[in-house]
């Protein structure tokens, strides 16, 4: 009898989350997420100056940084509603 969603594997889902959560924030230290701010701060400032030079899409964003595909389309969309590029 399927009738939606089953609360059991919701709540563990859900427990999994938390778990992997606060996992990731013991690795987090101050100090390299620091270092994760310059890096993503300077990304940004090349894709400002690759912008300048002409439209940007998400696969040669991707190819002329090493980015997946879906990390230049993340960084271009935050630069788009940022308005730091068309």
């Amino acid at each position: 009898m399927d009738e939606g969603v089953d609360p059991t594997k919701m709540c563990q889902s859900l427990v999994d989350k938390v778990a992997q959560s606060r996992q990731l924030m013991a690795l987090a230290h101050p100090e390299v997420l620091g270092l994760f701010e310059d890096w993503l701060e300077e990304l940004e400032e090349e894709v400002v100056r690759l912008a300048a030079m002409g439209p940007l899409n998400p696969q040669n964003l991707a190819g002329r940084t090493g980015l997946s595909k879906a990390g230049a389309q993340f960084i271009l969309t935050k630069l788009r509603r940022e308005q730091r590029i068309e």
